[in-house]
């Protein structure tokens, strides 16, 4: 019985949403008033949030080609490398050293290079039959492009069985013996960029291996052809065609980075970030800042200098961090997008549910915390100044706000009013002028927010459906104006995979609007997850990403903007300095959905607004950018007012993004299906009409003048 009335309910509200949407009477009526001071827009309302999930970095944004280059993205087995033989040659196999002390051989215990690069590979070649090595997959592939050059590394050495040094009283140990295998390593070693099956070899070179027990570092730069097709189905090989033990540690394959730099990142999706001109960058998290344990939170000094000293660490979404992407290179990131930094500091709680209370114990926390702001912005008369500068950056980089934490309302022991009073009260004494953001909002966590003396500013987090979305677009017109300054340093509308759908966009677009409707108060937001890859193994196989609905999506060779993206792009682009007041009446409705959740009895069927906007103003051009999103399947017409301005030019600029279907997207094999369209319009008047289209964003760049 309870079924049929629901069907029948759903029934009812599939036919009230058509009368809703039908019946329109009264004509829609948006009007501006130009000639009324408004609130100021912040600066830096729209920014960006990253952390290593869904292989951003690794994988991502950071340009390095080789998957396990220090091996140590398993104990037990050497991922992302396998064996290549040629001719079935037989006694060759790779092995990794120091990875489990169980599972090797006594005399193979001594290869470690330093405390980081402690783990190596091993390749036995016990018969010289034809040619055999080691290849790296990549991440999901190497991305192959015609005349390019890439800058390959590694450390290498080929060396006899050897005993380690044993105390006269020791006994001899009982373990394994490694073959007796003529040392035949030194001499040239391939080194090649080839397709899968290496029946075509795009790119190789060759180093001379010494005769030594020392490790070495050896470089050297292959390129392409120009007349090669792109492909990312090839792999990185070191070869040789000599018997004997070979070691390999920090192998490393970069092709060109933006703006060239070493350690550098991806220039595509480098692009792709500039291109949205974003005000601030929030690093490192998000999850990856805290880590599944104490002992996984991000280390920031461990990857400070060379690789060669940076171990790495165990990230939170699954897969082991390179930490290639360190405090610097996040840092050199905002500076290539002229973007202010947001930098996150871990508070002691991690997402296991560890945490550090507030007392002597969270000292260490706290400055280690101090020493991470003077590594930012210290000149060289200070320690951690000192170190950035040798790093090769002299300049401090400009700083302006630090999270202390991150979703600390996870913290079920309360202990955060007493963890961030502790490093607001430190870093206030040493940094009077930065601005410490509290990671539990009162507005969603009352019982756990800060207490005592409010936060200046909080950080809010949402992911939503597009329903709750549109639901919700209107929430910050009724926040105090005079409580804590807010930070939505997390959102998105959750629909479509691997990234975003126009529904989601449109979600998106809604949300957006009431942010900046509210720009008096919402002073910075960042929509997450950034990034993902968008790679499988196989049509069924294990995918690189952990998280659904993301902003940019890409592959080993190419990249795309989820329609999501370009809505960011464009709001970003077209914002005015000032609030300009509006009144927007008659605007139709829809009928929210039920769900198998609404009970059947005495239900209420919510409405929500089929049409959202926002208005700000460039006071010195006196430009007004008029944002119109338009959510229903039909056309709807809009009578534009604009009151206060003495003049408006007859043209206007307009931006449109839409689709035919909420379900449109753009995908890594069609990448343009939803792209942003320019056009100029006519007619603009100080009263003028307008249709927008069904399921579309809009922007209109008004002239005018008071």
């Amino acid at each position: 019985m309870q079924k049929k009335l629901l069907k029948r309910l759903f029934g009812i509200a599939g036919f009230l949403s058509c009368i809703i949407l039908g019946v329109n009477a009264q004509k829609t009526t948006l009007t501006l008033d130009a000639g009324k001071p408004g609130a100021g827009v912040s600066p830096m309302l729209y920014g960006l949030m990253t952390e290593e999930i869904n292989h951003s970095y690794d994988g991502g944004l950071y340009a390095e080609l080789i998957r396990n280059r220090i091996f140590k993205d398993s104990k037990t087995t050497p991922e992302g490398w396998s064996l290549v033989k040629d001719n079935a040659a037989d006694g060759a196999d790779i092995k990794l050293m120091a990875a489990n002390e169980d599972n090797i051989p006594y005399d193979e215990r001594r290869h470690a290079i330093n405390g980081a690069l402690s783990t190596c590979l091993r390749l036995t070649v016990e018969k010289a039959s034809g040619r055999v090595g080691i290849a790296n997959e990549g991440y999901w592939g190497i991305p192959v492009k015609p005349a390019t050059t890439y800058k390959a590394s590694f450390y290498m050495k080929g060396t006899e069985r050897s005993e380690p040094f044993r105390w006269p009283w020791e006994p001899k140990p009982n373990t394994p013996k490694l073959p007796d295998i003529p040392n035949n390593t030194p001499g040239p070693i391939t080194v090649s960029i080839e397709s899968n099956d290496g029946k075509t070899v795009y790119a190789s070179g060759t180093i001379n291996l010494e005769k030594s027990i020392y490790w070495k570092k050896y470089e050297l730069t292959l390129t392409t052809a120009a007349n090669i097709q792109p492909t990312k189905d090839a792999r990185f090989v070191i070869s040789t065609d000599r018997t004997g033990l070979y070691y390999f540690n920090l192998v490393s394959l970069f092709p060109p980075t933006y703006n060239n730099r070493d350690n550098g990142n991806r220039q595509d999706l480098m692009q792709m970030l500039v291109d949205m001109k974003p005000k601030f960058l929030r690093f490192p998290g998000g999850n990856f800042l805290e880590g599944p344990l104490i002992t996984d939170a991000f280390p920031w000094k461990t990857t400070l200098g060379m690789l060669e000293n940076r171990p790495g660490h165990n990230g939170s979404w699954g897969y082991r961090a390179s930490d290639g992407m360190g405090l610097l290179e996040f840092l050199e990131w905002c500076e290539d997008m002229g973007a202010e930094p947001v930098l996150a500091l871990y508070a002691g709680y991690s997402l296991q549910g560890d945490h550090v209370d507030a007392g002597p114990l969270l000292k260490p926390y706290i400055d280690d915390a101090l020493d991470e702001i003077e590594y930012v912005t210290g000149d060289a008369s200070t320690y951690w100044g000192a170190k950035r500068v040798a790093d090769g950056h002299p300049a401090p980089f400009k700083l302006t706000y630090v999270e202390i934490g991150n979703e600390d309302w996870f913290d079920r022991s309360n202990s955060y009013d007493g963890r961030f009073k502790q490093f607001r009260e430190a870093i206030e004494a040493k940094y009077p002028k930065l601005t410490c953001i509290s990671t539990i909002p009162a507005t969603q966590y009352p019982s756990m927010s800060v207490k005592g003396k409010e936060a200046a500013v909080v950080d809010e987090h949402y992911y939503r459906n597009s329903w709750d979305m549109w639901e919700n677009a209107s929430q910050y017109d009724k926040y105090d104006r005079n409580g804590p300054k807010i930070f939505v340093g997390e959102w998105a509308t959750r629909e479509g995979l691997p990234t975003t759908n126009l529904n989601a966009a449109l979600g998106d677009a809604a949300w957006m609007t009431g942010m900046e409707r509210n720009a008096d108060i919402i002073i910075m937001s960042c929509y997450a997850p950034l990034f993902v890859n968008v790679s499988k193994d196989s049509a069924t196989g294990r995918r690189a990403w952990q998280w659904d609905s993301d902003l940019i999506g890409y592959d080993a060779l190419n990249s795309y903007g989820s329609p999501s993206y370009y809505v960011q792009q464009l709001f970003n682009h077209y914002l005015g300095n000032k609030i300009v007041p509006a009144t927007f009446e008659n605007v139709p409705l829809q009928n929210r959905p039920l769900t198998k959740k609404d009970s059947a009895d005495g239900i209420k069927i919510k409405t929500v607004p089929t049409l959202f906007y926002s208005a700000t103003r460039n006071d010195a051009t006196g430009v007004i950018y008029l944002k119109i999103v338009n959510t229903s399947a039909k056309k709807q017409t809009i009578q534009i007012n604009l009151t206060g301005a003495d003049k408006v030019q007859p043209e206007a600029t307009m931006v449109v993004v839409k689709g035919n279907n909420p379900d449109d997207t753009n995908t890594i094999t069609d990448r343009e299906n939803i792209l942003p369209v320019t056009s100029t319009i006519k007619g603009i008047k100080t009263s003028f009409t307008r249709v927008f289209d069904p399921y579309s964003v809009n922007i209109l760049e008004l002239k005018t003048s008071k």
